[in-house]
């Protein structure tokens, strides 16, 4: 008998360079990191660069800093995803073509008016696990005679997944392994949770959902190990990752760090940095026992 080869564990991580690496990255980090060693892994970096727009080189230097101040090493090229957009390209045509996705042209302002009409008679309108409104479906119900006349003028639009026919076309439910701080065991994917999700936009060619499933396809990815702020993503993910054939990863979405208002760390919110804990005289060691590692 010819023994088959166990493939090596691989985990990732995967940062936006569009600020400071805070607390709650060093947890994802350093516990991406230790469970790859643990399981005689691979740990690989991901820069997450698409919004050209926020992302610059002067934060991606600070990841490799920050990174390496931890202690953490990592297996090169890092894949950048601004390197790879036309990945992105072909698996949205790809759903394109089959009918799965369809352009999108309400303004925010519009969808915003949509929604307080909706909700002016009492009745909330529907919300993503985030806490967004779904939008609405006035572009889902277009005809295609329609939708060809506003892209022949040019008007600007998203490509948005229509997530009732991808559900349809799948079939049966999907599920996800995970092995986190909340949920464990095998967890039914909600996908309808999340409405039309926005698969690419005007000023951006691909999204976070489109991209992610694409990129940990690409890099042979078997662990994702993330914040449970993404917990409910993991459905629209397996969704992805069923229509366009790719792997499905196991998934373990761990703790958050919370600051002091009981809200999770932020870039936008200014939470203080790593680099910031490390000009006060941290040490890594310290860094590990703060986050509780």
């Amino acid at each position: 008998m010819i023994a088959i080869p166990r493939q090596k564990p691989i985990f990732r991580f995967a940062p936006s360079p569009n600020g400071p690496l805070h607390l709650g990255h060093a947890l994802s980090a350093i516990l991406n990191h230790d469970m790859a060693e643990r399981a005689g892994g691979r740990f690989l970096l991901r820069i997450e660069d698409i919004d050209q727009a926020r992302c610059t080189p002067e934060f991606e230097s600070g990841i490799f800093a920050d990174l390496a101040w931890l202690g953490l090493s990592w297996e090169e090229p890092v894949r950048r995803q601004s390197e790879h957009l036309p990945a992105y390209q072909t698996a949205l045509q790809s759903l394109i073509e089959r009918g799965l996705v369809y352009p999108a042209f309400l303004t925010r302002g519009e969808v915003r008016t949509r929604v307080a009409a909706g909700e002016a008679g009492g009745t909330p309108w529907p919300r993503d696990p985030d806490g967004t409104p779904l939008y609405p479906p006035d572009d889902r119900l277009r005809s295609n005679t329609e939708r060809r006349r506003l892209l022949d003028a040019g008007l600007k639009h998203a490509w948005r997944l229509d997530t009732d026919k991808a559900i349809a076309e799948v079939g049966g439910p999907l599920y996800w392994h995970e092995s986190g701080d909340g949920e464990k065991g095998d967890i039914v994917a909600d996908s309808a949770a999340w409405g039309d999700v926005v698969l690419s936009r005007s000023d951006a060619p691909s999204s976070y959902h489109l991209s992610v499933v694409v990129d940990d396809a690409a890099q042979g990815i078997t662990h994702v190990v993330r914040g449970l702020d993404l917990f409910h993503a993991t459905s629209i993910h397996r969704l992805l990752q069923t229509l366009l054939g790719l792997p499905q990863p196991l998934y373990h979405h761990h703790r958050l760090i919370l600051g002091e208002d009981g809200k999770k760390l932020s870039k936008s919110q200014g939470d203080t940095g790593i680099a910031e804990w490390r000009r006060q005289g941290w040490s890594p060691l310290e860094l590990r026992r703060r986050i509780g590692i």
